[in-house]
């Protein structure tokens, strides 16, 4: 699950330049959608990643599309550097800047425009959404799933929890695979820095929205996603749960994030060859 992560970013200034000395370009980078930034900035990160030669998925809010003119721009535009991934999602702001208020009239118009997409991500709500009752987002991403092929977990710490929503996902019938979503290796100061750059709105939400993360962290100034992995095993190594990997939230967090990974990688295969001469 680690050998082909999803990795998050913001598009924040110079994070294109760390991305390229940093990750391995068999990485999916995905790159987020700035309500302050608006999505012309998230076009042009993945505009330079694609030119650099990663795989990239574009987050597209509703919110910030205009209308199908609009949304037919963007997706040329994509289509343009060889950008086949979407992750649509409503968005952080209050006014929609036109005709789509939520994610799925968004996904209803990619699907009557005749796109080229190979992927067209959905969001899943481990932690209650703090405005949705968790039974009504889970029969939204039922109803999502026609134009859907994944979802991408939100971030949560709690492999318990993950393992329930997993579950209740699969009893409603919703059958795409998951990217579980998990924090990368950050530490507190360099956490509430990227939260600062991106907008006081966002980050705002974000601490609304991620208190206990913030905790974890000021407590031992560094959150490191290792024991959420192992608590995870279980889920991974079932077929029915339908886990496609991981979706780590970088937080801009990149050389931290790719040493983290390569460190557990080792660890994995010693592990892995310790218990292969155990059997032979």
């Amino acid at each position: 699950m680690l050998t082909h992560p999803r990795y998050e970013v913001f598009p924040v200034e110079g994070i294109a330049d760390d991305v390229v000395a940093h990750v391995p370009t068999e990485i999916k980078v995905a790159v987020t959608s700035s309500p302050t930034r608006g999505i012309d900035a998230t076009l042009r990160l993945c505009e330079e990643l694609a030119s650099a030669g990663f795989q990239v998925a574009l987050h597209l809010a509703a919110r910030l599309v205009r209308d199908e003119e609009h949304l037919r721009e963007i997706l040329d535009r994509l289509g343009v550097i060889g950008v086949r991934d979407v992750f649509v999602i409503a968005g952080d702001v209050d006014l929609p800047a036109g005709k789509f208020d939520g994610a799925t009239a968004l996904l209803a118009a990619i699907a009557d425009l005749g796109h080229q997409l190979d992927e067209v991500g959905i969001s899943g709500y481990p932690e209650s959404h703090p405005f949705i009752s968790d039974e009504t987002t889970i029969q939204v991403m039922f109803d999502k799933e026609p134009f859907a092929t994944y979802i991408v977990s939100q971030l949560c710490l709690d492999a318990g929890v993950i393992a329930w929503w997993i579950g209740a996902v699969r009893a409603r019938g919703v059958r795409l695979p998951i990217h579980i979503g998990i924090p990368g290796p950050v530490p507190s100061r360099r956490l509430l820095r990227i939260a600062t750059r991106i907008g006081v709105g966002e980050s705002t939400r974000f601490v609304r929205s991620h208190g206990g993360l913030l905790t974890r962290l000021f407590l031992r100034g560094r959150y490191g996603p290792g024991s959420l992995i192992e608590r995870l095993t279980p889920l991974l190594g079932s077929p029915g749960n339908g886990i496609a990997g991981f979706h780590v939230y970088t937080f801009n967090e990149l050389a931290t994030t790719e040493s983290w990974r390569r460190e557990a990688l080792r660890r994995l295969e010693t592990v892995q060859a310790a218990e292969l001469g155990r059997r032979t």
